[in-house]
């Protein structure tokens, strides 16, 4: 029984930003007596279903993007006589799915980290359950990657720190899915496996976290005044985590560079931003989502400012020598005609490096759909006879680009501002004033071809045009992989003092 595991993608690129995390960790918990597992990116290239074998076992793992392509890989699969496991957050929402659309034989939910050589041993026993139900781990039992099995078709890899965020935003999936709790690894398990991506020539590591800043100034301040001690004192135990992680960071090569995620309210805190700097976490996805108190507002984020107050702390990332990735959404009810414009104008005046801006759309297993599939008018529709309300259902040609209506904008008009807006932004001119917040020349190079790499990927997928491709977005890979890319240091050694806490334990 060969183990393959699928990443699936209606759109292959030939090159990845980023490594699907989940596929190279359950590579390496899959015992040595199932051999070694094929991984399958679509990203990278369409699956060879002629590679899938009678009495193979495929595992698949979605999240509701690209369910639709996945379910379509479990029905191939199974024609090829191999079983069928699906996985991931979409999974765990709505586990009877993949076996109405995706022929699976099981489906996992929740975290796949420790359970995953269980499934395996059933199936090779004829005794596989239908449902298997997986705890959250905790940080200590988090997974490393298979890394020998990544080709150099990646510009970042990927290390997950912690899981679990505290926030609770209305558009969001992860504070439900995760958990409210933050869930921290130990350091040197971190480290050691930053070092193994090194010693392969990876030097650039996105800390795939749910929230990297779990515990705020602001968080521990508020706890101290409504007199909750022991609650203040978990949140500062939260936070000297981080700081003690990024000290630790710092004894790496010095060629690493790390981005996260993170929130608006790290911004506020000179000390961290003063660490991430000597750690060279370099680069901080920040979900701004509106630039108004009324947008904020309608999606649960009062927590972020608006404004001048807004452009004040994303400058603040840049005074520290971190690069901010913002995600804007457009579609918002109190959205206006000039909001769009402003939106942009704002974001080139705070040096946002680079930015998504996406239409609203309502996720399962956040508060945001749950209003939205409540609605007796979303309710009504239907797109070849499947609910609006399972759109994930719907090939993406025929989904709809905008999933409620506004109360004074078309859709066409919302369609157009957005797509006005992303050919504005990754305009030559202005991406190339954003990368000279960069102090070297190749550093501006990398930021150039990114920012117009990451436009050709993801404008129209934000758009809802995810169908096309570009002819330069292949050429525009391989010069991002030959920037992002560095030699393999096969010899380097775990620095101190992970070492010895790491040869203490054995």
């Amino acid at each position: 029984m060969r183990v393959h595991l699928v990443n699936p993608s209606d759109l292959s690129f030939g090159i990845s930003i980023i490594t699907p995390r989940w596929a190279y960790v359950l590579a390496n918990r899959t015992p040595a007596e199932f051999g070694t597992p094929n991984i399958i990116d679509e990203l990278l290239a369409q699956a060879d279903f002629s590679r899938i074998q009678p009495g193979d076992l495929v595992g698949i793992g979605i999240h509701t993007m690209n369910a639709h392509r996945g379910y379509a890989v479990g029905r191939l699969a199974r024609a090829r006589g191999a079983y069928v496991v699906f996985g991931g957050i979409h999974t765990s929402l709505y586990p009877e799915e993949s076996f109405e659309h995706g022929a699976a034989h099981a489906v996992v939910q929740g975290d796949g980290d420790t359970i995953w050589p269980e499934v395996l041993n059933d199936f090779a026993h004829g005794r596989p359950r239908r449902i298997y139900f997986a705890e959250r781990v905790e940080g200590d039992r988090f997974g490393s990657g298979r890394w020998d099995l990544a080709p150099r078709k990646y510009m970042w890899a990927t290390v997950q720190t912690s899981r679990g965020c505290p926030k609770h935003c209305s558009f969001c999936s992860v504070w439900r899915i995760d958990g409210q709790r933050s869930r921290m690894r130990p350091h040197d398990d971190v480290i050691r496996e930053c070092v193994e991506l090194r010693r392969r020539g990876f030097r650039f590591i996105f800390l795939a976290d749910d929230n990297f800043y779990p515990a705020t100034l602001g968080d521990i301040a508020l706890a101290e005044r409504n007199g909750r001690t022991e609650r203040a004192a978990e949140l500062r135990a939260l936070r000297q985590n981080r700081l003690d992680l990024l000290s630790a960071m710092e004894k790496l090569p010095g060629d690493m560079i790390f981005f996260t995620q993170i929130t608006l309210e790290a911004a506020d805190d000179i000390e961290l931003l003063q660490a991430m700097r000597r750690a060279r976490l370099r680069g901080v996805g920040v979900g701004i989502e509106a630039i108004t108190p009324e947008g904020l507002k309608s999606v649960y984020k009062e927590f972020n400012p608006a404004g001048g107050a807004l452009v004040e702390k994303l400058q603040r990332f840049a005074e520290h020598q971190v690069s901010v990735f913002g995600a804007f959404m457009f579609g918002l009810p109190t959205d206006r005609p000039e909001t769009f414009d402003a939106t942009a104008d704002l974001a080139q005046q705070a040096g946002v490096t680079m930015a998504q801006f996406s239409i609203i759309t309502p996720f399962p297993g956040t508060l945001q759909f749950e209003r939205w599939a409540k609605d007796e008018r979303t309710r009504a529709q239907e797109v070849d006879g499947v609910p609006l309300t399972r759109y994930w259902l719907i090939p993406r040609e025929k989904r709809p680009r905008l999933y409620a209506d506004h109360p004074s904008m078309s859709e066409q008009e919302i369609l157009e501002r957005t797509r006005a807006v992303w050919k504005r932004y990754y305009g030559w001119r202005q991406v190339w004033e954003r990368a000279h917040a960069a102090r070297k020349f190749r550093s501006r190079l990398a930021i150039l071809l990114a920012s117009k790499l990451l436009e050709q990927m993801y404008a129209s997928t934000a758009i809802g045009r995810t169908r096309s491709k570009s002819r330069w977005t292949p050429l525009l890979g391989r010069l991002c992989l030959r920037l992002f890319q560095a030699r393999p240091m096969p010899e380097l050694e775990i620095p101190e003092p992970a070492r010895t806490r790491a040869a203490s334990a054995r």
